[in-house]
C-alpha cells in the first residue's frame, strides 16, 4: 500500500532504515547523500512518518499537514546567506524548546549543515550545543551533501541515514514510468547528473537538445574576435534563462497545490510561505549552476574528442596535429578552471566571457 516513503525511488536501503527508526525515534538524525539524492524529500517523508499515528500512511491529516508544509510542529530553519550564522542556529534552538502543539513531536529541520563549518564565523559548535540536551519531544533532522571532519562530533550525536545518487538508468526508468517520451527521458537522465528533481525539469524542456548542441558548437563559433566571444557568452546566458522556465513552472504548480491544501484544511495562508519562496530561489540558482556544469562538461567532451583525433595524427608525425594536441589540452584546462570558479559565487556572465576569451586562443 502506498505511503510517504514511496516517492523515494532508488533509495530502498535508506527507506528500510527509516521504517525501522520511526518506530523507536531518537533525538537526532543526519541524512547524507550526493546532490540530487532527494535529501529534502527524505527528511520531509521521515518527518511525516514521525507525526503519523500509523508511521507514515500518507493519507491521514498528520501526513498531509507535513507533506504540504503546514504542520506547525515541523519547522525548516532557513539560512539567509551562503553559510549558516550563529543567530540562525539560535532560532533553531528556541524552536526546539517549544512544546509541540499536537500529539506528535517538535521537529526541527536544518539542511546543508556542512555550511556551519564555512564562512567568516563557523558556527558548528552552536549546533552541537542544541543537539546535546534536546527536550524529550524534540527531534532534529539534519542534512548534508558532504560531511567534513569538523562535523565528526555532530555526526556522533546523530543516527545517520545514507542516501545514494541515482544512476542514469534509474532516472530514465523513473521518467518513463511517469509518462515521458523514451528519447526525452534518456536525454534528460544523461543531463541530470543523478538528480531526480533536475531530471524532471529537463524532461519538460524541449530545448535541452538545442542547448547541448549550442555548447558543443562553441569551438566552431569562436572566430577569434572579442565580439564573437561576447556574443557566445550572451547567447549561453540567455539559454540559461530559458532553461530555468520549466523549474519556475513546477514551483508555481507546487505553490498552487500548497495553497489548495491549506484552504482545504481551513487555513488562511500557506505556513512558512516566505521560507518556501526563499527555498525556490535557491533551487533556481542551484539549477543554473548545475546547467552550467553540464554545459561545461559537454564542451570538455568536444575538446577531448579533438584531443584523441589529434593524438592519432601526432603519432604519424604531423606537426599541425602536435600543435592541436597542446591547444586541446589547454582548452580542457580552461574549461576545468571555469568549473572550479563556479563554486566561488562569481558572476556567471563574467565567467562565461572570460572562458570564451580564453578559448579563442586555442
Amino acid at each position: 500500500m502506498p505511503d510517504v516513503f514511496d516517492p523515494l525511488v532508488g533509495q530502498d536501503r535508506a527507506v528500510a532504515s527509516m521504517r525501522q527508526y520511526v518506530r523507536h525515534p531518537v533525538h537526532a538524525y543526519l541524512f547524507t547523500g550526493p546532490a540530487g539524492s532527494s535529501l529534502h524529500d527524505a527528511v520531509t517523508a521521515f518527518a511525516a512518518a514521525l507525526q503519523c499515528p500509523d508511521k507514515g500512511c500518507g493519507k491521514c491529516e498528520a501526513c498531509r499537514l507535513v507533506l504540504s508544509g503546514n504542520d506547525a510542529d515541523v519547522t525548516f530553519i532557513e539560512r539567509s546567506g551562503v553559510s549558516w550564522r550563529v543567530d540562525e542556529l539560535r532560532v533553531a534552538e528556541r524552536v526546539s524548546r517549544r512544546r509541540p502543539l499536537g500529539r506528535g513531536y517538535q521537529i526541527v529541520v536544518l539542511e546543508d549543515i556542512e555550511l556551519t563549518t564555512t564562512g567568516a564565523s563557523p558556527c558548528a559548535p552552536a549546533l552541537l550545543k542544541s543537539l546535546e540536551e534536546p527536550p524529550t519531544r524534540t527531534i532534529f533532522l539534519l542534512t548534508a551533501e558532504d560531511v567534513p571532519p569538523a562535523l565528526d562530533t555532530i555526526v556522533s550525536r546523530c543516527i545517520e541515514v545514507k542516501l545514494r545518487g541515482l544512476s542514469e538508468a534509474d532516472l530514465e526508468k523513473i521518467l518513463a514510468q511517469e509518462g515521458a517520451d523514451p528519447v526525452a527521458a534518456r536525454t534528460a537522465a544523461n543531463a541530470a547528473s543523478g538528480n531526480l528533481r533536475r531530471a524532471r525539469v529537463l524532461v519538460r524542456d524541449a530545448a535541452l537538445s538545442d542547448r547541448i548542441a549550442q555548447w558543443r558548437g562553441v569551438p566552431d563559433h569562436l572566430t577569434g574576435t572579442p565580439a564573437s566571444s561576447s556574443a557566445l557568452a550572451s547567447a549561453i546566458s540567455e539559454a540559461l534563462d530559458r532553461a530555468a522556465a520549466p523549474l519556475v513552472a513546477m514551483q508555481e504548480e507546487e505553490m498552487a497545490r500548497r495553497i489548495l491544501d491549506a484552504r482545504e484544511l481551513g487555513q488562511r495562508a500557506v505556513a512558512n510561505r516566505r521560507e518556501i519562496e526563499a527555498q525556490f530561489k535557491r533551487e533556481q540558482r542551484r539549477f543554473r549552476i548545475d546547467e552550467l556544469r553540464f554545459g561545461l562538461t559537454a564542451l570538455t567532451n568536444v575538446y577531448r574528442e579533438r584531443l584523441i583525433e589529434n593524438l592519432e595524427g601526432a603519432e604519424n608525425a604531423e606537426s599541425r596535429s602536435e600543435y592541436r594536441v597542446g591547444a586541446s589540452l589547454r582548452a580542457i584546462d580552461a574549461v576545468a578552471e571555469t568549473s572550479r570558479r563556479l563554486s566561488l559565487n562569481i558572476d556567471e556572465t563574467l565567467l562565461l566571457n572570460d572562458l570564451m576569451l580564453s578559448l579563442m586562443e586555442f
